[in-house]
């Protein structure tokens, strides 16, 4: 499935990324409401170097967007699943409509493509029992070319992070 989808050429693909770089987006991927001064100070350059740095490493999608991180439960969503996906057909043009049904579904936060028995792995967020039995019934199953649905439901979340810069 991956093939067919194919990937583009994106501007990150030519850019060069200091230690410098790494270090700002280490921070920021830690707090991303710090200021430029409390960055320029952690790695030691003045604000300005520090602002255009963060400015290109935005223009050129290093850096794709500021997120806030919440606690699903507090904001009822506690119930999280792993949906395992295989489509009946694995032409482009398919894997292209499923896609961008799954875009449409808020209850989806995270969508894989990946290989082996099934073509994408979601990761689904629902209040409840009943509110996953009817989104998995009156959205995810309705979408055209669905082959085979596998849910497995998160016990308990063990390492949850974001950050993939630093230490």
């Amino acid at each position: 499935m991956a093939k067919a989808l194919g990937k583009e050429q994106t501007a990150t693909d030519n850019i060069s990324i200091d230690d410098k770089d790494l270090a700002i987006l280490s921070l920021l991927q830690r707090n991303a409401k710090m200021t430029v001064k409390e960055i320029a100070d952690l790695v030691h350059l003045s604000t300005t170097p520090v602002h255009e740095r963060i400015k290109r490493m935005e223009q050129t999608g290093v850096i794709k967007q500021y997120a806030t991180l919440v606690d699903y439960a507090k904001v009822k969503k506690g119930l999280m699943v792993i949906c395992y996906v295989s489509l009946r057909q694995h032409d482009k043009k398919e894997g292209a409509k499923f896609i961008q049904r799954i875009q449409e579904m808020n209850e989806v936060i995270e969508c894989y493509n990946i290989s082996g028995e099934f073509d994408f792995m979601l990761k689904v967020v629902a209040a409840d029992m009943d509110d996953y039995y009817d989104f998995h019934v009156n959205k995810l199953s309705q979408a055209e070319n669905i082959g085979h649905v596998q849910s497995v439901f998160v016990m308990g979340i063990i390492k949850q992070t974001h950050v993939v810069i630093g230490g």
